[in-house]
């Protein structure tokens, strides 16, 4: 299963940018956490079955349907897999939820 680290820059705080990707991922049945950064960035960890072309419907989809967003720049970059996780959360100060 591929997994991507992604780290989303722009206006993507404070707009529920967090509770939009969880509920994108949920939809694919993606796993993985995203959280805030100091920086206002956002920053991810996405793990996908399957072939890498539902990684590139969730990252475009993640780039343009978000009413409030402004991407400014997405970096990704595949990283090793998680085994045994399960669902998609939000990472806070204070867990996952």
């Amino acid at each position: 299963m591929p997994r991507l680290f992604i780290r989303v820059s722009g206006r993507v705080q404070g707009i529920g940018f967090r509770y939009f990707v969880r509920r994108l991922a949920q939809e694919y049945n993606f796993t993985g956490w995203v959280r805030n950064c100091p920086d206002g960035s956002v920053e991810m960890e996405v793990q996908f079955p399957g072939d890498r072309s539902a990684g590139e419907v969730f990252l475009n989809r993640l780039k343009k349907e978000h009413p409030d967003a402004l991407i400014a720049s997405v970096e990704k970059k595949e990283i090793p897999e998680v085994s045994g996780e399960k669902g998609f959360g939000i990472k806070t100060t204070y867990g996952v939820w």
